[in-house]
């Protein structure tokens, strides 16, 4: 069970979620759009009963106490920073980080910028930033994929994805994750600037800008049935690792693999970290 903490920084203070004993092997996840820290309540669970400190922060935008409104607030430079500032006030020198999503993307930039801070990365959905950008390049199938992306960077994408209920939110859950996990994203969501402020994240990237090779041991997990996310950089991501790399393709999940896969993922997750105890 993971109890709520709150984590103070310059940028403000990042409400969590904490599972392990002070001290334990120190775990970071970030979470993905549009989710928060509850996403990995079936991981945290389970490493904090496996040795492990676990944290999940909601992310800038996301706590309440982080939720600037100047778009530029939200460039990844910025998100990096808060892993950083999250790790150290933690006290946490080096520590495994595991992303999601959105969460996956800075977990990549942390890692290919900071890797004396890395233990080992763990990477769900979102490929290697630069295979990305490539594929968004050259790919006519990732192009097509990621044409919603237009539609989040536009001024007043919140008030369209919340109206009539939040239909077009909860329609992107695909019916795919636990029904009170909607419900809590819905409610979260539905608070005044909560949702403006995660659709921020999209309107400050640059998903062209290289981030460059990852020097640290790797875990990358890929679903078959990702609207998002086609395999073309999927399969290309080992060729921007240079350390220990291992892909791990679960077949038939969609986008929300924490939540839809829990026990397929915290499984390849954990022979990671014990793979690379000693790192």
């Amino acid at each position: 069970m993971a109890d709520y903490i709150e984590i103070p920084t310059p940028a403000g203070t990042f409400d969590a979620l904490s599972a392990g004993d002070e001290g334990d092997r120190p775990v970071l996840l970030l979470h993905g759009f549009p989710q928060a820290a509850i996403e990995w309540r079936e991981q945290l669970a389970v490493l904090g009963g496996a040795g492990c400190h676990a944290v999940a922060p909601d992310q800038r935008g996301y706590s309440p106490g982080v939720r600037p409104t100047e778009v530029a607030d939200y460039r990844m430079e910025e998100l990096v920073s808060d892993v950083l500032a999250i790790a150290d006030q933690l006290g946490w020198s080096r520590f495994d980080l595991v992303g999601h999503d959105w969460g996956a993307a800075v977990a990549w930039s942390v890692a290919a910028a900071h890797p004396d801070r890395v233990k080992s990365l763990t990477a769900v959905s979102v490929p290697h930033l630069d295979a990305f950008a490539r594929a968004l390049r050259e790919d006519e199938d990732q192009q097509r994929r990621s044409e919603y992306m237009q539609v989040f960077r536009r001024s007043g994408s919140d008030k369209l994805l919340l109206e009539d209920g939040a239909r077009r939110l909860r329609r992107m859950y695909e019916h795919k994750i636990p029904e009170h996990h909607v419900e809590e994203y819905v409610q979260r969501f539905s608070e005044p600037g909560a949702l403006d402020a995660a659709l921020n994240w999209y309107r400050a990237s640059k998903l062209t800008e290289a981030i460059g090779p990852i020097q640290v041991p790797t875990l990358y997990v890929w679903s078959t049935d990702d609207g998002a996310l086609g395999s073309t950089a999927a399969l290309a991501t080992g060729n921007h690792v240079t350390a220990d790399y291992r892909f791990e393709m679960i077949e038939d999940v969609s986008h929300w693999v924490p939540e839809q896969a829990s026990e397929d993922l915290t499984r390849v997750l954990l022979e990671h970290l014990i793979a690379h105890q000693d790192a």
